[in-house]
């Protein structure tokens, strides 16, 4: 026969049932605090810092490759902070290279699946390349995660809106043809 708990066991079995689930709620919510915590985002490494403002400054100044030398020597400072890629994508865009700017903002969000920055960016560089319906996507992305309203949905609409950039032609493609004479 199983003997019947004492009194102050059974206090006590009462005591844990009635405050064990208040207790894990309270454990889950610091948890979750702790975790989002641990998201936010870090300052850069000051010698990164100082190098993504020399960036910014060239890029300023219309110097694309100038700021992507800046912001690759500062990702090799300090390769763990995303908004480099950001940087690199922006000046890869006026640098005409809107297939390694793609690159760099899918690297964002690879880090930071909710970057609506990268979103739009990337959408905006999928309409320089001519991609309009996967630009189309990445404004539906926008809109489901932030609206119509906010900034970075507003941009790429009226950017899709505007429609793709025509390219510019080289000179070797409107050449005319070649014609060879016989000299006397």
């Amino acid at each position: 026969m199983a003997e019947e708990p004492s009194a102050g066991a059974r206090a006590y079995q009462e005591l844990i049932m009635r405050f064990a689930p208040a207790a894990v709620a309270l454990s889950l919510a610091v948890a979750l605090t702790a975790s989002v915590g641990m998201g936010a985002e870090r300052e850069a490494d000051p010698r990164a810092a100082a190098l993504i403002a020399e960036g910014r400054a060239a890029l300023a100044a219309e110097q694309p490759q100038r700021a992507i030398d800046a912001f690759e020597a500062a990702l090799a400072v300090d390769p763990g902070y995303t908004p480099i890629f950001l940087e690199l994508a922006q000046a890869s865009r006026a640098e005409g290279l809107q297939g390694k700017a793609i690159h760099y903002y899918r690297e964002t969000l690879a880090r930071d699946p909710g970057n609506l920055a990268a979103i739009s960016g990337e959408g905006e560089a999928l309409l320089e390349k001519g991609a309009v319906e996967k630009a189309k996507a990445n404004l539906a992305k926008l809109k489901s995660m932030c609206g119509e309203g906010c900034p970075e949905t507003r941009e790429l609409a009226a950017s899709i809106q505007r429609g793709p950039r025509t390219p510019v032609l080289a000179a070797e493609s409107v050449m005319p043809e070649a014609q060879v004479s016989k000299a006397n």
